[in-house]
C-alpha cells in the first residue's frame, strides 16, 4: 500500500511526462536534476489548505493531485490536531465523498484546530493519505457575545444559500447569521472598511483609509498609490464612500480634497472664493470645504482620467446654496456612483444637495440634473423625489434606482425609488416604483448616515437602511420580504443588545463565493 497518494510513483512518473510533452528543453542531465527537486514541490503545492494554515474563513476549498486510476476520493476532517490513525478516527466529524480533487466544505467554528485527509480508491481498494493540519482563527470581528447577525425574517428558498457581507468589521454570514469569513488583520486591517464589494474575478475590494483589493486569505493584490496629486494632499491620497472595479480591470474610486472657502455677498448672490488648504486662513473668514473627485486608475495605479467636482460646482447653482445648517455650506458630500460601462455615463450623487448628476464618459460633460435647482436669498435644501441619498444603481430594466434617505422628512423611514429618466432634455424624471423600509421597534427616525440597495438577479432588491437602524433586507418588487436581519452590539455595561451602523452591506451568491474561494487559492498557490 502506497502510504500518501501525493508521493506515489505513479504520479510523480506522469507529472514527468507531461512535463517533458510540454518543456522539452529540460531533457538535458540538468535538466532531468531540477525536475527531481520540482516535482515534489509542485505537488505539495497543490495540496490546499496548506500544511498549518492559519484561516480566516470557516468555507474551506479543499484540493489535491490527482491519483492515476483512482475512481473517487473521500476527505476526512477531524476537529483537533492529531498525527496518530485511533486519534484521529475517533475525532473524525465528517466525511465527504467527490468525483474530482477538489471539493468545499464547511468546518463547524472559528478558533479550533482541524486535521484532514484524503482516502483515494482505486480498483476497489481504499489507500489512506497523509493528516495534515489546519487552524481557524478567532477574532473579535467575529465573537458572537459581543456581535452578532440576528435574523428577524428567514430565508426564502431562493436566498438560503446566499451570504450577506458588513463594512463593520469586513464579515461575511451566511442567511442564518453564522460568520464564515472576515478580513484578517494581517495587513492592518484593524478597523471597519466602507464599500466592501465582491468582484466578477473572484477578488475583494473595498476602502480602509486607502482603496485595496484583496482575495480570501487577505493577501494584498491591488493598492491604491499612496499620492498622485489628485487629492491636492501632501501626504496620501484621500477615499470615501464608493470604489469600483470596471470590466476592463481598472479601479474607479471617489477622491476628496479639502479646501478653504469664503461665501463674497452682493445684493442676491453669493459666490465663493477657493484658496488652498491652509487652516490658518481660518481667521480671515475662510472655512474648510470639502469636495471629491472621481479618480480612475490602471492596474498600475497610475490615474487614467479623473472629474473634479469642485471645478463643476463652481460654474453651477452651488453659489446659491444656502442649507439651514451652515457648517455644510461648502460641502455638497458627494457620496456614491454608478458607472454604467455599456452606455458610458457616469451618475454621480450629492447627498448634502439632494442631486444627481448625468455625467459623459470620458468626455466628462454634464449631461442631466437631477434635483431642484437653487436661487438666490433661497434656505432650504432642495428636496424632491429624494433626499439626503446614499446610494444610485441601474436596473436589468433600465431604471435609475436610489436608496433615498428621505431626511427631508422628520420622522420618516428610507425608501427605495425606481425612477425613469425622460427621453428629451426638457423631461424630468418620472417615479415607477417605490419601497418604504420598515423600523421595527422603538428607534430613533434619523437615517441621515449610510444606507444602500442592490438590484439581484430575480429583480429583487437587497436593502441595508443603515444609520442607528441599518436592518438588513431582501425585498421583491411585490413589496414582499424575503429575508431581513439586524446587525448588532453588546453593551455589558447596560447588558443589552444594540443596532450596529453599517454605511453599506452587500449580498454574494453561493456560486460567485465558490469561484471567490478557488481563485482565491489559485492566487495562493501560484503568486
Amino acid at each position: 500500500m502506497v502510504k500518501s497518494s501525493y508521493n506515489s510513483y505513479g504520479e510523480v512518473f506522469f507529472t514527468y511526462i507531461y512535463l517533458q510533452n510540454r518543456f522539452f528543453f529540460f531533457m538535458s542531465k540538468a535538466g532531468i536534476l531540477l525536475l527531481i527537486f520540482i516535482i515534489p514541490l509542485r505537488l505539495k503545492s497543490q495540496v490546499l489548505p496548506q500544511e498549518g494554515s492559519k484561516l480566516n474563513y470557516r468555507l474551506i476549498g479543499f484540493s489535491f493531485p490527482q491519483v492515476p486510476e483512482a475512481i473517487e476520493y473521500k476527505i476526512q476532517i477531524a476537529k483537533g490536531n492529531y498525527n496518530t490513525e485511533d486519534s484521529f478516527r475517533k475525532n473524525t466529524f465528517n466525511s465527504i465523498d467527490c468525483k474530482i480533487n477538489k471539493v468545499i466544505v464547511e468546518v463547524p467554528a472559528f478558533g479550533e484546530n482541524y486535521t484532514w485527509r484524503v482516502v483515494f480508491t482505486k480498483k476497489n481498494k481504499a489507500e489512506k493519505g497523509a493528516l495534515r493540519h489546519f487552524s481557524t482563527q478567532m477574532h473579535p470581528h467575529i465573537d458572537t457575545t459581543m456581535l452578532r447577525l440576528r435574523i428577524l425574517q428567514p430565508a426564502a428558498e431562493q436566498y438560503k444559500d446566499n451570504y450577506v457581507a458588513v463594512d463593520g468589521g469586513g464579515v461575511l454570514y451566511d442567511m442564518n447569521g453564522r460568520a464564515v469569513w472576515y478580513i484578517p488583520d494581517t495587513n492592518g486591517f484593524t478597523g471597519n472598511v466602507a464599500c466592501l464589494q465582491f468582484t466578477p474575478e473572484g477578488t475583494i475590494t473595498f476602502i480602509y483609509k486607502e482603496a485595496y483589493e484583496i482575495n480570501l486569505n487577505g493577501d494584498i493584490l491591488w493598492k491604491s498609490p499612496e499620492l498622485t496629486n489628485i487629492s491636492g494632499d501632501t501626504t496620501h491620497e484621500l477615499f470615501h464612500h464608493e470604489l469600483t472595479k470596471l470590466t476592463n480591470g481598472h479601479y474607479m474610486a471617489l477622491g476628496m480634497q479639502y479646501l478653504q472657502c469664503k461665501s463674497v455677498s452682493s445684493k442676491d448672490t453669493s459666490y465663493i472664493l477657493v484658496a488652498k488648504n491652509d487652516p490658518k486662513l481660518n481667521a480671515n473668514g475662510y472655512k474648510q470645504g470639502r469636495f471629491g473627485r472621481l479618480i480612475e486608475y490602471d492596474k498600475k495605479g497610475i490615474v487614467v482620467w479623473s472629474w473634479d467636482c469642485l471645478k463643476y460646482l463652481l460654474q453651477t447653482d452651488f453659489a446659491y446654496y444656502n442649507p439651514i445648517d451652515s457648517f455644510r455650506r461648502f460641502d455638497a458630500h458627494e457620496n456614491a456612483f454608478f458607472f454604467d460601462e455599456k452606455n458610458k455615463v457616469i451618475y454621480l450623487g450629492f447627498r448634502d444637495l439632494n442631486r444627481i448628476i448625468k455625467i459623459e464618459y470620458p468626455g466628462g460633460k454634464v449631461l442631466r440634473t437631477y434635483g431642484k435647482i437653487f436661487k438666490p436669498g433661497v434656505q432650504g435644501l432642495g428636496e424632491g423625489l429624494f433626499c439626503g441619498q446614499h446610494s444610485i444603481g441601474l436596473s436589468s430594466d433600465g431604471y435609475l434606482y436610489i436608496f433615498n434617505n428621505n431626511t427631508c422628512k422628520p420622522d420618516s423611514t428610507p425608501t427605495i425609488v425606481m425612477l425613469q429618466e425622460p427621453i428629451a432634455s426638457s423631461g424630468t424624471l418620472k417615479k415607477v416604483w417605490e419601497y418604504t423600509c420598515v423600523a421595527d421597534g422603538k428607534f430613533t427616525k434619523n437615517f441621515i448616515n449610510g444606507g444602500n440597495a442592490k438590484e439581484l438577479p430575480d429583480h429583487s432588491l437587497f436593502v441595508n437602511m443603515g444609520s442607528k437602524y441599518c436592518k438588513l433586507s431582501i425585498v421583491d418588487r411585490e413589496q414582499k420580504v424575503l429575508w431581513s436581519a439586524l446587525p448588532e452590539r453588546y453593551i455589558p455595561t447596560e447588558r443589552r443588545w444594540v443596532p450596529i451602523y453599517e454605511y453599506r452591506a452587500n449580498i454574494i451568491s453561493r456560486k460567485s463565493l465558490e469561484n471567490l474561494i478557488w481563485t482565491s487559492e489559485n492566487q495562493e498557490n501560484f503568486k
